[in-house]
């Protein structure tokens, strides 16, 4: 018969401890209210905990997201300038935008250059879809190398790629001003970011190299998506190439085109950082866009009131050519 050793007894009162305190500790706490909360969470905790998990993503949503929008939202009803009290001033701050020829010009400014972002960086788009798509690039491999090259402007940050398009557009030494010196002479040189003719639709180039290849890329996975034997039927019928695109590919393409199209309003409306750093808005704000106006009149000149004005005319803006868009290419009928 074995006795126990002060060891066996020491490690036993250190589990009958533990034991009493766990059972003190699951015990509901005397009185009404802390009865009634254990037993709640007893029956509801398995259900509490998913809420706890995804709790973090709806408070900083809340905060970061939420909260601005509805505070910048009234203070776009507001007059506050700098360290001033705000004061209410109706509609006064939306009324002045429509007479503000800084706010007019920026709106043209950035029409501008969604139309061309529409009409001729997603043409190109489409069009090098196209020609990757066909005979012309052969290999499964070599499609698999333009895809990832398309892919790579995008990843380029958007500094980067101001800044050495800035360097091309040098009209001293850049690349572009050499090329046409040497072609036609010195007397030839473009003002690329001087000439307010010109500058606008420098930065649109920009826009084409960084952007296209992700439109293509778009526009490429529409196109591996339409069935082989719908283009093989139509061949058999005789149609051609033209009718091929006008009458399969791009009816069938529509979704694509709704959204590339719509993205594209978007993303021009919303330019900011390119011009930005390429002219500043300028010369004599021909570059200067509606995000631009907005970002110097709220921290340049800390008039935040009608910065926030701007902001949320710009929403309107958005959504009104965002509808039409829809209505367009018949979002909105029952087929």
């Amino acid at each position: 018969m074995e006795y126990p050793t002060e060891l066996d007894k020491w490690a036993g009162s250190i589990v009958g401890t533990t034991s009493s305190l766990a059972t003190k500790v699951h015990q509901p706490v005397e009185g009404g209210l802390g009865q009634r909360l254990a037993t709640w969470w007893a029956r509801n905790q398995l259900r509490v905990y998913p809420y706890l998990f995804i709790a973090p993503f709806f408070i900083l949503f809340l905060i970061f997201l939420a909260y601005p929008v509805v505070e910048a939202f009234i203070l776009s009803f507001m007059h506050e300038v700098g360290r001033e009290s705000p004061r209410f001033v109706g509609l006064s701050n939306y009324t002045n935008l429509v007479q503000d020829p800084r706010f007019l010009m920026a709106v043209e400014n950035t029409s501008k250059f969604a139309v061309g972002s529409v009409f001729v960086l997603s043409s190109l788009a489409f069009f090098l879809a196209i020609g990757v798509n066909s005979r012309l690039v052969p290999w499964l491999n070599l499609k698999s190398f333009y895809r990832l090259a398309f892919f790579v402007p995008l990843l380029t940050s958007a500094v980067v790629v101001s800044l050495m398009f800035g360097i091309l557009y040098d009209y001293n030494s850049g690349l572009l001003n050499g090329i046409i010196t040497t072609v036609l002479g010195a007397g030839h040189k473009v003002g690329w970011l001087k000439d307010p003719n010109v500058a606008l639709w420098s930065i649109l180039l920009l826009a084409i190299w960084q952007f296209t290849g992700i439109n293509s890329l778009y526009f490429l996975a529409g196109l591996q998506n339409i069935p082989r034997e719908i283009e093989e039927a139509a061949t058999i019928d005789g149609a051609g190439r033209w009718t091929m695109l006008t009458q399969i590919t791009l009816p069938m393409l529509r979704p694509i085109v709704l959204f590339v199209a719509v993205t594209a309003i978007n993303g021009s409306y919303h330019l900011f950082a390119q011009p930005y750093l390429l002219t500043g808005g300028g010369p004599s704000d021909h570059t200067l866009t509606i995000t631009m106006y907005l970002y110097q009149t709220g921290f340049s000149y800390f008039n935040l009131g009608y910065a926030s004005a701007i902001g949320y005319a710009l929403v309107i803006i958005i959504m009104i050519i965002a509808a039409v868009q829809l209505w367009l290419f018949g979002a909105f009928r029952e087929d």
